[in-house]
C-alpha cells in the first residue's frame, strides 16, 4: 500500500528543474517558489552558463540541490570531477552508468578524497540509466541495445548499485523493476514527471506524478510543467495536492 504523504514530504520528492540560460531567470523562478521545501535540479545549461557560484549560492540559502552533470569519462577524470562537486557541497550528483564499475567507483573515491576529514556530509551518487527522451526503436536501432528499455535499466542499475552507488536515474515506469533487483533502499529519481493534462514534449516515457508514486518512486524530477507555467507556485501547488 502506498504511504500517504503529508504535504511537506510531497515536497521533498519533488525537484524542480532549473533548465534556465542564465542565473537571472533562475532566480525570478525561485523568488515564486520561496518557502516551498522543494529540491531544486541544476543541470547543464545553467550550471555551464552561471557556474559553480550559483550552486554555493543556492546551499547558502538552504535549498537542497541535485547536480545533473551526468559525468561519463575516464575513472580518473571523473574522479577528479567528483572531488569538484562534493566540495561544493551538493546534496546529490550523477554520473553515467554506462562508463562502467570503474569509472562509478572512481566517483565515489573522488567524493572521499575531498570530504575526508572535514566533517561535510557524503552527498548522495547516483547513475544515468536511460534517458527518459530515450525510446525502444531509438536504443535497439540507433544506439545499438538489444533488448527492452527495462531490461537495460535494469541492467545498469545492478551495476550502480555493485559500485556503491546510492541510486539510479530511470524513467518512473522502470522505478518499481529497479527496487525489486536492487531492494528498496536504492534511490530511484524519475524524470519525464507530467502532470494529469500536461504535454508530455521530448519525453517519450513518462507517468504522472501519483502514477509514479506508486511505481516507487523516491524522487520526481519536473521542469516545464512548472517552470513553462503562467504561474509556477499554483502548478507546483496543484502537483504536490496531486500526490498526497
Amino acid at each position: 500500500m502506498q504511504q500517504q504523504l503529508t504535504a511537506e514530504q510531497a515536497a521533498g520528492k519533488i525537484m524542480v528543474a532549473l533548465d534556465y540560460p542564465d542565473a537571472a531567470a533562475a532566480n525570478r523562478l525561485l523568488g515564486a517558489l520561496a518557502g516551498v521545501p522543494c529540491y531544486i535540479k541544476v543541470g547543464m545549461e545553467l550550471y555551464y552558463a552561471a557556474g559553480p557560484s550559483f550552486v554555493s549560492r543556492l546551499k547558502e540559502q538552504g535549498y537542497k540541490v541535485f547536480l545533473d552533470l551526468k559525468m561519463h569519462d575516464i575513472p580518473n577524470t571523473v574522479k577528479g570531477g567528483a572531488s569538484s562537486i562534493a566540495r561544493l557541497g551538493v546534496d546529490m550528483f550523477n554520473v553515467h552508468a554506462a562508463g562502467g564499475v570503474t569509472m562509478m567507483e572512481a566517483a565515489l573515491e573522488g567524493v572521499d578524497k575531498a570530504l575526508a576529514g572535514n566533517g561535510q556530509e557524503r552527498p548522495l551518487v547516483i547513475a544515468v540509466t536511460q534517458l527518459t527522451s530515450t525510446s525502444q526503436s531509438t536504443m535497439n536501432d540507433e544506439i545499438g541495445i538489444a533488448g527492452t528499455v527495462e531490461a537495460a535499466v535494469v541492467r545498469y542499475a545492478k551495476l550502480a548499485k555493485q559500485a556503491g552507488l546510492a541510486g539510479v536515474v530511470a524513467s518512473a515506469q522502470e522505478a518499481a523493476a529497479v527496487k525489486l533487483v536492487c531492494g528498496s533502499g536504492f534511490k530511484t529519481v524519475t524524470p519525464g514527471i507530467r502532470p494529469a493534462g500536461s504535454t508530455i514534449g521530448d519525453q517519450a516515457r513518462v507517468l504522472t506524478p501519483a502514477q509514479a508514486l506508486r511505481q516507487g518512486t523516491d524522487f520526481m524530477v519536473i521542469g516545464r510543467p512548472i517552470t513553462g507555467a503562467d504561474d509556477p507556485r499554483a502548478a507546483l501547488e496543484s502537483i504536490i495536492e496531486e500526490m498526497v
